[in-house]
C-alpha cells in the first residue's frame, strides 16, 4: 500500500501539472507519514541527496559552459562546423547537427545546446528558405548528443545516484562512439528530409577556411580534451577537472576570444546559479523519494516481477526500455535518472548488462523525454526560440524520433558501442 501510495501521489501531482521536485517532495512526505515515520526523514534525505561531494561538479560545469555559451565560442563551433559540412545536401540542418556535437563538448547540456545552437541558427535556417518545423525539429534532436559527450553532468548525476561505484571517466568514454554514431544518422536523416524539400546547397568554402576556423574553434574544442584526459589519465577527479575547467573557459573567453565583459561574466553567473538551484532541488527531492524506495524494498520487488515474466536478457531489456520510454515523458531526466536508476539497475545487473552500458542506454533514452510532451523541455524551448507552436513541430519531428530511438535500440543490443573505447583506455592507462 506505501508503494502505491509513494507513486500514486507522484503520479497524480504530475499530472495536474506540478513541478517534477515539488511532486517528489510531496510524495515521499505523504508515504512517510502513512508508514508512522517521522517526517523530518524527508529532510534529511533531501539535504544528504543534494551534499554528495561528487555532485559539486555539476554547477561547476554548468558554469564553465555559460562562460563559453557567452564568451563566443558558439560562434566559431557553428563556422567550423559550416566549413565542414555546409555545402551537403540541407547545409544549415548538417552545421546545426554537427554544431551541437561540438558545443555538447563545451556545455554538456541539451538545454544549453539548444539555447546557443538554436539562438543562433534556427533564424538563420528561415531567413535562407528552410521550413521553421525543419528548423526547429533538427535543432531539438540535435541538442541529444549532448548528453553523452563528455562533461555530460547527467553521466555524473548517474554515477552519483548508483552509489558512486561506477566510474565516471568510464561514462565519459562510453558516450563518445554512440554520440558520433547519433551525429551521423541525425545528418542522414535532415539530407533526407532536405532533399524530399528540395532545400539549397551552400558552396563549399575551400579549405583553408577550414583550416583557419578549425585554428579559431581549437581553444574551446580543447576544453573537452582537458577534461576528459585529465580525468581518463588519473590526473584530477570529476571535481577537479569541473574547477580547471572553470578557470580554463575563464582565460579563454577573457584572453584569447576577449569576449568576457563585467556583463557576460555577471550573466554567465546568474545562469549558472538559476540552473544549478533548479537541478540541486531536483536532486535533493529525488534523493528522498529513492530512499523511501530503498525502504519499501522496491528495486528487490522490480527484480523479482521482471525476472518472473521473462528470462530472457534481451526481451527484459527491451521492456526496461520501454518502460522508461514511457516515465520519460512525464519526467525530466535528472529527476529520472535518481529514481530509476536504483529500480533498474539492479534488474540490470542481474541480466548480465554492464553498469556503464547501461547508464548511456539510460541517458540516451533520457534524451527522448526531452523531446516527447508532455515534459519534453528542450521541444519547449526549440519551439519558442523557433516561434511556433508545438503541434506545427511534431508534425514533422518524428522522421528524427525514429532515427534517435533506432540508434537508442542499436546502442542497447550492441554494447561494444558503449564498452569498446571504455576497455582500451583502461588497458592503454
Amino acid at each position: 500500500m506505501a508503494t502505491a501510495l509513494l507513486f500514486g501521489v507522484f503520479g497524480v501531482l504530475l499530472i495536474i501539472g506540478v513541478p517534477v521536485a515539488f511532486a517528489l517532495s510531496a510524495a515521499s512526505v505523504a508515504t512517510v507519514l502513512y508508514l508512522g515515520l517521522p517526517s523530518l526523514v524527508v529532510v534529511q534525505q533531501l539535504a544528504a541527496g543534494a551534499s554528495l561531494t561528487t555532485l559539486i561538479a555539476i554547477p561547476l560545469f554548468i558554469f564553465a559552459g555559460e562562460m563559453m555559451m557567452r564568451g563566443g565560442i558558439s560562434d566559431r563551433l557553428i563556422a567550423l562546423a559550416a566549413s565542414l559540412v555546409g555545402h551537403l545536401r540541407g547545409g544549415l540542418g548538417q552545421i546545426n547537427v554537427l554544431s551541437s556535437l561540438f558545443f555538447g563538448g563545451v556545455s554538456g547540456s541539451a538545454i544549453a545546446d539548444v539555447s546557443a545552437i538554436g539562438g543562433a541558427m534556427i533564424p538563420q535556417m528561415v531567413n535562407r528558405g528552410f521550413d521553421r518545423d525543419f528548423a526547429v525539429s533538427v535543432t531539438v534532436s540535435s541538442a541529444i548528443v549532448a548528453l553523452l559527450i563528455p562533461p555530460s553532468h547527467n553521466l555524473i548525476l548517474y554515477s552519483a545516484s548508483a552509489g558512486g561505484g561506477i566510474s565516471i571517466a568510464d561514462l565519459f568514454a562510453a558516450g563518445i562512439i554512440p554520440a558520433l554514431l547519433l551525429t551521423v544518422v541525425l545528418m542522414i536523416t535532415g539530407a533526407s528530409m532536405a532533399r524530399r524539400r528540395r532545400y539549397a546547397i551552400e558552396a563549399f568554402p575551400g579549405f583553408r577556411t577550414v583550416f583557419s576556423r578549425l585554428v579559431g574553434a581549437l581553444p574551446g574544442l580543447l576544453l573537452v580534451g582537458v577534461i576528459f584526459g585529465g580525468i581518463r589519465a588519473g590526473v584530477f577527479t570529476a571535481v577537479e577537472s569541473a574547477s580547471i575547467a572553470v578557470v580554463y573557459a575563464i582565460a579563454v573567453t577573457a584572453v584569447v576570444y576577449r569576449k568576457l565583459t563585467w556583463q557576460n561574466f555577471v550573466d554567465a553567473c546568474t545562469g549558472a546559479v538559476r540552473t544549478t538551484g533548479l537541478i540541486v532541488f531536483v536532486i535533493g527531492a529525488a534523493a528522498s523519494f529513492g530512499w523511501l524506495l530503498a525502504y519499501l524494498q522496491v528495486p528487490a520487488g522490480a527484480v523479482e516481477v521482471l525476472t518472473s515474466i521473462t528470462h530472457d536478457k534481451y526481451l527484459l531489456l527491451l521492456l526496461m526500455i520501454l518502460i522508461l520510454l514511457v516515465l520519460g515523458t512525464f519526467m525530466d531526466l535528472a529527476p529520472l535518472i535518481i529514481v530509476c536508476t536504483p529500480i533498474f539497475l539492479p534488474v540490470a545487473k542481474a541480466i548480465g548488462i554492464d553498469p556503464v552500458h547501461f547508464g548511456v542506454i539510460l541517458i540516451l533514452k533520457g534524451g527522448l523525454g526531452l523531446i516527447t510532451p508532455p515534459i519534453g523541455s528542450v521541444l519547449f524551448v526549440g519551439a519558442a526560440i523557433g516561434r511556433i507552436s508545438i503541434v506545427d513541430v511534431l508534425r514533422t519531428i518524428w522522421p528524427f524520433y525514429l532515427a534517435i530511438l533506432g540508434v537508442l535500440l542499436v546502442v542497447a543490443y550492441v554494447p561494444a558501442l558503449s564498452l569498446w573505447l571504455p576497455g582500451v583506455l583502461r588497458a592503454a592507462g
